[in-house]
């Protein structure tokens, strides 16, 4: 792990500690957290709610981020197993927070990092193993290790110092290459990344907001089997969602102890696009949009 990370603990210490408030934005703080408060509470108790379960210092620490107390960019991880909806609802939230940073001409919003970039370039063992199918069965790819998690971790915080950071890009197409520094992201207001080890406790220090994304057993593999359709896996679809399943038992469920929020994957995304537009109208409705969003 990089030293001098550990950005979330510096939030918690602001939320332990509400005395440390500068007295300007103590006020606003108040009537964020009252608001917040109201809207999370609405939707919890609706029918088809997007939440399974919120941490108790969730709310104080979004306050944090949108009252102006915590200046800086803010970094959220999503995660959840394979087929839960986890890229399906990163990319509503994305998309509905481009639109509302679009209709007011806000730079540099949003950006994404995508966990899969960060797989070890192991194109050499694909050549020695003849191809990707028989590398696959050699080299274990659903598990942490064969991630670089490390340099994410780097690359995030540098986000959130302001930098801007020439990312990976890992090719899926069966060749197991890693491009490094190709992929060039400016430092924006919110950080959010979503991958199956997003969670993993090498990230932990330099994400703010930890999500987690569930699915009943049911669902998954409906989902799961309808994709596995679409690639044309064939015969092999039943021995990788099983193994899937396991090496999630292990590597990804785990993490889900560590999420300050936990959402359904199951819920609508009109839902979540809602809820969204909810928090985004309350920086309008606190006067918090000034030129640029304070958050």
């Amino acid at each position: 792990m990089t030293s001098g990370l550990k950005v979330d603990n510096y939030c918690q210490a602001l939320i332990d500690n509400k005395k440390h408030i500068s007295q300007d934005n103590f006020s606003r703080f108040e009537v964020i957290e009252k608001k917040l408060n109201e809207i999370f509470r609405n939707e919890i108790e609706s029918n088809d709610s997007i939440f399974i379960f919120i941490s108790d210092n969730l709310i104080p620490k979004l306050s944090m981020f949108l009252s102006g107390e915590i200046g800086r960019s803010c970094a959220i991880g999503i995660s959840g197993q394979t087929a839960s909806g986890k890229s399906t609802i990163t990319k509503e939230i994305i998309n509905t927070i481009f639109d509302y940073s679009n209709k007011r001409d806000i730079k540099n919003v949003i950006c994404r990092i995508n966990t899969d970039d960060y797989y070890y370039d192991r194109s050499d063992l694909v050549k020695y193993y003849g191809g990707f199918d028989n590398f696959a069965k050699n080299y274990d790819l659903d598990c942490p290790e064969a991630l670089e998690l490390s340099l994410m971790a780097q690359h995030i915080y540098e986000l959130l110092s302001g930098k801007n950071v020439y990312l990976p890009k890992y090719d899926m197409s069966g060749t197991a290459i890693r491009y490094d520094n190709v992929q060039y992201v400016k430092s924006s207001k919110i950080i959010i990344t979503e991958g199956l080890f997003t969670l993993n406790e090498a990230l932990h220090d330099v994400l703010d907001f930890k999500i987690y994304v569930d699915v009943s057993k049911n669902v998954q593999k409906q989902r799961f089997f309808k994709r596995a359709n679409e690639r044309n896996l064939g015969d092999s679809a039943n021995s990788v969602y099983e193994n899937a399943l396991k090496k999630a038992k292990i590597y990804v469920e785990p993490n889900s102890q560590y999420a300050d929020i936990i959402l359904s994957g199951e819920a609508k995304l009109e839902k979540y696009n809602e809820f969204i537009c909810k928090i985004l109208n309350l920086i309008d409705d606190v006067n918090l949009l000034k030129n640029e969003v304070s958050f």
